[in-house]
This record gives C-alpha cells, structure tokens and sequence, in this order.
C-alpha cells in the first residue's frame, strides 16, 4: 500500500498575525513558518500505519516556493520516504491545489491520500474534498480514528451529534483531524538522513493545469479590539443595557 500525503507551509501557530499596513494581506517576512499542524497529524498517522506492516511508502508532497521544501524534510524526518515538491510563487486556491494533487496522484498511483482537515492560514479545509471530487474517490473528513482493513478503511469522524464511524473502500481520501494522533519530533539522526531523501522537483507549468485564481482578495483587516466590560448596579440596569444596547433580549 502507498500512502501520499500533502503538507502545507504555514505561518507557525505560535506566531501573532500581522496585518500590512496597506491591507493587502498578512506579513510573512522574518517570520517562523513551519508545517500546518493537521499535516502533522496526517504524516504521523501515515508513518503509524507503516511501521505496522500495513503500508510500503509514503510519499509527501507539497505545492508552493522555494522554501516549502523545508516541509517535505520535516515529513521525510518524521518517517516519509520521498517527497515531491511542486514548485510556483504563485497564491493557490483549494481548487488549483487539488488540480496539482490530482496530477500527482495520477503519476503516484496511491491508496491513500492524507492531508490535514484544514489550513490555519485561510481556515479553508476543502481541498481534501475538492480532491475527491476529481478523482471520484470516496473520502473521510475529520478522522479522529483510522482502522486499515484489507481492501477498505473504518474511520471514525467528528460531527455535531458526536462521533460516527464509516466505512470507505480504497482508494481514498482521509482529512486528518488534531484529535487523530499526538505527532512525533524528528530526532536528530533522522533529520541527517532525511537529507539523502529524494525530493523530486516539478514545475507547475509542466502540469498543464489553469491555477488562475478565481476569488480575488480586497482586503484584509484585524478584528476590532475588544471593549472593556461594565459593571451594573442592579439587575434593572442588566436588563436595561441588554435589552437596548447588546440588543439581546
């Protein structure tokens, strides 16, 4: 069984965002980036499901500049065997990003394909679904609880009612949630040795797909400062301030 797995480039979730003066979006200079930490989820979950005899490779891929093949080392530490890095500067949309993956998946010929459920840059999570779509797959989304059977996956999701467990034939698309797993630290030898991975680099003009955007951004703003709260005199006065101020009641 071969597991790709697509990772993503992010500002670092420790990091405060900040907005550009100009509103044009947020500043990424001299700033931490590191792995979106669903990705994370969905790489340990991949590397877990190796190391128990259930899966041959695992191939992580990621779609962005020069720099986000830092993120493909980081999966190859953690226990990928080889990584496809797609080059473009260029700001993708789910759906061109799916477009890529498809391609690679079509080259790749995968059982699986893990991602995380979502990005925390755009807080989009519908690539996996876009994906599936495409390549008229059946897919899981928010996987709390992955079971490999022989030809088919139970997984176990979050939903508003609480949690429900599907069965999906492969192959599949599985959108990996933080509940999943607790991701490992890449230790020190296997960081060296991820270094003489193989990273196969592609232009994405070379894939002879429209990445065109199709929503285009006006302008990003930071959210209004919180106001101080209040203390009232009586439940009158609560009253009073709800009913005509917060308008709540």
């Amino acid at each position: 069984m071969k597991i790709l797995v697509a990772v993503k480039r992010v500002i670092d979730y420790n990091v405060q965002i900040r907005v550009k003066e100009d509103g044009s979006g947020v500043v990424t200079d001299n700033v931490k980036m590191s792995t979106n930490p669903p990705d994370d989820n969905a790489i340990e979950e991949a590397v877990k499901i190796k190391e128990s005899g259930k899966a041959t490779e695992i191939v992580a891929v990621t779609v962005g500049e020069a720099k986000a093949q830092e993120t493909v080392r980081k999966a190859l530490a953690v226990g990928a065997d080889r990584g496809i890095h797609v080059k473009t500067d260029s700001v993708l949309e789910p759906l061109a990003v799916s477009k890529i993956l498809q391609k690679i998946v079509d080259k790749e010929k995968p059982d699986l394909v893990f991602m995380g459920k979502q990005a925390i840059d755009d807080d989009c999570n519908q690539t996996g679904q876009m994906l599936s779509a495409l390549l008229n797959w059946p897919q899981a989304t928010f996987a709390s609880k992955i079971e490999v059977k022989d030809n088919s996956l139970e997984v176990t999701r979050e939903i508003d009612e609480g949690l429900e467990t599907v069965e999906i034939n492969t192959p599949a698309i599985v959108t990996c949630d933080l509940r999943l797993n607790e991701p490992r630290y890449a230790s020190l030898p296997n960081i060296m040795k991820a270094k003489k991975k193989p990273i196969e680099e592609i232009n994405v003009s070379d894939l002879g797909i429209d990445i065109t955007a199709r929503v285009e951004q006006l302008k990003v703003e930071e959210p209004p400062k919180r106001k101080a709260g209040i203390k009232v005199a009586n439940v009158a006065e609560l009253v009073q301030k709800l009913k005509n101020e917060a308008k709540v009641i």
